[in-house]
């Protein structure tokens, strides 16, 4: 378990039990090939806490947020792409036993892999130490980004924004259409475009329709110099 001194200076947390860190860095796929017990349950739990332990920081540290403004802060950050992150930061990908389908078939490991160990570390530091020390990994990893999402919480976005500014001069016919969808279901790219009067404006991608309208939506903004 030697190579794991390098990460747990990383996370700041040493293990008294190695093999738990150990379970958390397991990938179904390395499991499956190897017999081996993964990482999902610890994903699981890891969820539970990271939710909570946000919830109960974001409602001490801002006072004055409603409740519906924690809930967009809380959203913003427990999510793949911030976990992606702190993932990254500690450089979790020279660490994760991986299956030959996911060696092999991916240059970079996976963001949602990525994330998901991130849950799986924050269980198992849960589990070797208490909640006390996974707190102190949470809160030092994600402290920053829900201070900055606090100072975005309330702005409009890009779809509200692009509505105002074409309808200035009075109503008009704005759609969004979905016109394309690859990959796997597990990691689909949408592609929708954003129409002005039946003329396309834009052209959006993203994980998620929605998301894919917001780029399409931003990117009509920023190529017409509306905003």
């Amino acid at each position: 378990m030697q190579e794991f001194t390098k990460l747990e200076k990383e996370i700041g947390y040493e293990f008294k039990n190695k093999a738990l860190l150990k379970i958390a860095l397991t990938h179904t796929s390395y499991a499956y090939e190897n017999k081996k017990q993964s990482n999902e349950k610890l994903e699981f739990l890891g969820d539970s806490i990271l939710e909570f332990v946000s919830s109960e920081y974001i409602y001490h540290k801002y006072p004055n947020l409603k409740e519906g403004e924690m809930t967009k802060v809380r959203a913003s950050v427990v999510c793949e792409k911030s976990l992606h992150e702190v993932a990254k930061m500690h450089n979790f990908s020279d660490f994760l036993y991986l299956g030959k389908s996911e060696r092999i078939s991916q240059k970079e490991v996976r963001a949602a892999i990525m994330a998901d160990s991130v849950e799986a570390v924050i269980a198992a530091i849960f589990l070797d130490g208490g909640l006390e020390p996974a707190k102190e990994f949470i809160i030092k990893n994600l402290a920053a980004p829900i201070e900055n999402s606090t100072k975005h919480i309330g702005q409009k976005d890009y779809k509200t924004v692009l509505q105002e500014i074409l309808q200035r001069n009075g109503n008009v016919d704005i759609e969004y259409d979905i016109i394309d969808e690859k990959g796997p279901d597990h990691e689909k790219i949408f592609t929708s475009e954003v129409k002005l009067n039946h003329k396309v404006l834009a052209i959006g991608e993203g994980k998620s329709k929605k998301q894919a309208e917001m780029d399409a939506a931003k990117n009509a903004i920023e190529k017409f110099k509306l905003a």
